[in-house]
């Protein structure tokens, strides 16, 4: 094996590690925001709400959610690519698993360093599948689907895509609280902060400056 095919080789398996590892993650710190019961990130409200109104798990929700989402993805033509479709499996199924696996807590003594380590878990996952580049996840691809179909500003997209959600899964009767105030104020800057450190060079420059293309810079920017 040539020594350009070797680097290509390391480079793709890193970026596999990297996306697993991050949806894994993501699916971890989710379900620790949900056993803090201080507050869940936006979909994570709409998530509980419709678990608690069809007795599916939050995870099975997820699941379907992300796959009903990235149906919408057809009319405003995104194209999936494997993070995209591996995002709408894995974390649910990781979230499902750890709730299975973390008892209730109870009292704010217990709550709190679970919401703290949730958020700040959901920022390194956030950075690690991003870094890696396999494509958006479904929510984020309707986001940046809908920002080109519409010419309204990112900022705009998300804000009104989030509010829907937020009421939609308070109604159903999701947990609202200050953990989506902190996760809302807190997930931009770790993400960011996370998107650097785990950027992945290409193999044949050295350079991260690739990982801060438009489709991530509109992920992350609020």
């Amino acid at each position: 094996m040539s020594t350009a095919s070797g680097l290509h080789g390391r480079y793709l398996t890193r970026r596999l590690v990297q996306l697993y590892a991050g949806l894994t993650l993501y699916g971890v710190s989710s379900a620790l925001l949900v056993r803090s019961g201080l507050g869940l990130e936006p979909w994570g409200v709409l998530h509980q709400g419709l678990a608690e109104k069809t007795g599916l798990t939050i995870g099975v929700v997820s699941i379907v959610v992300g796959a009903v989402v990235l149906l919408l993805w057809i009319p405003i033509r995104q194209r999936p690519g494997l993070g995209t479709v591996s995002n709408v499996f894995v974390i649910g199924l990781a979230m499902d698993g750890t709730l299975a696996l973390v008892p209730d807590v109870h009292g704010l003594a217990g709550r709190i360093p679970l919401l703290a380590a949730g958020i700040v878990l959901n920022g390194v996952a956030t950075g690690l599948y991003i870094a890696a580049r396999f494509g958006p996840g479904p929510r984020d691809g309707l986001m940046t689907g809908l920002h080109r179909l519409t010419g309204r500003s990112i900022r705009l997209v998300r804000t009104a895509i989030e509010a829907a959600v937020v009421t939609t899964g308070f109604l159903l009767g999701g947990s609202v609280g200050v953990g989506t105030v902190l996760y809302a104020l807190a997930i931009g800057p770790l993400a960011q902060f996370f998107l650097r450190r785990f950027a992945v060079p290409e193999p044949d420059s050295g350079s991260t400056e690739a990982v801060s293309a438009t489709p991530v810079q509109a992920i992350l920017r609020r």
